[in-house]
């Protein structure tokens, strides 16, 4: 009987700016399943992007362009994530240039760092 090769792991690179946490502004990598990386909170890193992901969520998809969004300034952090999750190729911005996007980054903290 032939056995399917094991899944690779889920591998994605962040690069964080202006967050005004100096521990996670940089650029570092995350593994999930087994976990590992430079990632600051590597485990909570995993948990949060898994728990969006079983909501049914994909914690990547951008703002849709006609959603309407509160005015509200979060700040000036970004993110850019690259690499794979679930079988999924990534390559995801995040702001917190209004309510929309801050809700969207909020949600995948510790993954992405909480904001001051």
């Amino acid at each position: 009987a032939r056995t399917a090769p094991p899944a690779k792991a889920d591998h994605l690179n962040f690069t964080v700016k202006d967050s005004g946490n100096s521990a996670m502004d940089g650029t570092y990598s995350l593994e999930c399943g087994p976990t590992g990386g430079d990632h600051p909170n590597a485990q909570g890193a995993c948990d949060a992007l898994a728990a969006a992901s079983d909501r049914g969520a994909n914690p990547f998809e951008p703002v849709a362009p006609d959603t309407k969004c509160t005015m509200i300034y979060g700040g000036p952090a970004s993110a850019h994530i690259v690499g794979t999750w679930r079988g999924r190729e990534i390559d995801a911005r995040f702001s917190r240039g209004n309510g929309c996007e801050i809700r969207r980054w909020d949600a995948l903290v510790p993954a992405l760092p909480k904001t001051r």
